[in-house]
């Protein structure tokens, strides 16, 4: 019960600090000020990222990674009946965003909120266009909650191409254990990993372990750059996929065999789902033909390690997610498990 307190408050407070890839500095504190009360020291990377250092007997490293960076969106231009047209940041799909609530922020720090909406959005004007028609770039913008009337009425708002747009994530727990809200990839596994590093902050280990908190996965190079020496093994951790034809549990640890960048490492996962089976650990191994990861980024990058994949089962990835408490604490043991060995 301690677990699913403390990790249900860390992820709401996760949840409620806007964070889309490019916009980290808030959520970012967040995550050192948490480090801080932990009386944990960490590092902070050029690019924003946050790693933390557990020192073990031996030099050799193992490394856990999860993303803070979400999905969003970014004003493209200011239209002539004073709307904004948007760009995308991350691989949303526009039809999960209709009749959305957001915000966008200006270069002062100033909000305004709207509703992000299709060009035809009334079937009472446009009938059976209105259903039909394709959801694009395009053909939808964001309707301000202000009045405006033109593209000049919108930039004396202070709003410019470039400024970032928050789309409301709709954060709910429900009484038997389901949590439902845009970003849980990956702010769940973020939520897991600071709660390892609370319970592992004291233990003795064998390896040295490191945790890195990423901030631009979702652009594909979170991990690319400044992991730390001597490390041998990097385990990202981040949603697994349940679906159609997929094997993947949202009451499960989700390990990946492989995904569009190949397969993970052999020896590596095999040793994982033994430690699932020895601890009774509920998993399921899947395999995920659109997706990569900051352990296939790193891979990328030419770091020489092995790397794995693991995390919590996210059902409907980048639109309106869910997931099961089970399936964070499933996680959260498998990775006490092996940062021990």
């Amino acid at each position: 019960m301690a677990f699913e307190t403390t990790v249900r408050e860390t992820l709401k407070s996760l949840i409620e600090i806007h964070s889309p890839t490019g916009y980290h500095v808030d959520v970012m504190k967040y995550i050192e000020n948490t480090l801080n009360s932990m009386e944990v020291p960490f590092k902070t990377t050029t690019k924003g990222a946050v790693l933390v250092t557990l020192p073990g007997k031996s030099e050799e490293g193992r490394l856990f990674s999860a993303h803070v960076d979400t999905l969003g969106a970014m004003v493209k231009s200011l239209k002539n009946k004073g709307t904004l047209e948007f760009t995308l940041i991350g691989g949303y799909m526009y039809n999960t965003l209709e009749s959305e609530n957001c915000t966008v922020m200006t270069s002062t720090g100033k909000t305004y909120s709207g509703t992000i909406q299709t060009i035809k959005p009334s079937v009472h004007i446009d009938g059976q266009e209105a259903r039909s028609l394709e959801r694009k770039q395009d053909t939808m913008e964001i309707v301000l909650d202000e009045k405006v009337f033109n593209a000049s009425d919108v930039s004396a708002l202070g709003i410019e191409v470039g400024d970032f747009v928050f789309i409301d994530p709709k954060l709910q727990f429900t009484e038997k254990g389901f949590i439902k809200s845009r970003y849980l990839d990956d702010k769940a596994s973020v939520a897991v990993l600071l709660e390892a590093i609370s319970a592992l902050k004291s233990v003795p280990l064998e390896k040295t372990i490191h945790f890195f908190i990423s901030n631009y996965e979702e652009v594909g190079h979170g991990a690319k750059a400044a992991l730390p020496e001597h490390l041998t093994e990097f385990i990202a951790v981040d949603m697994g996929a349940p679906g159609n034809n997929q094997n993947s549990s949202e009451y499960k640890v989700n390990i990946c065999a492989k995904d569009s960048s190949g397969p993970y490492d052999y020896e590596l996962r095999r040793t994982m789902e033994s430690i699932c089976k020895e601890n009774q650990i509920p998993y399921a191994t899947d395999i995920y033909p659109f997706y990569g990861s900051d352990a296939s980024a790193a891979l990328g990058s030419g770091y020489d390690i092995r790397a794995g994949l693991i995390g919590p089962g996210v059902f409907a990835s980048h639109g309106y997610e869910r997931t099961h408490m089970e399936s964070l604490k499933a996680t959260y043991d498998l990775i006490i498990e092996l940062a021990k060995r």
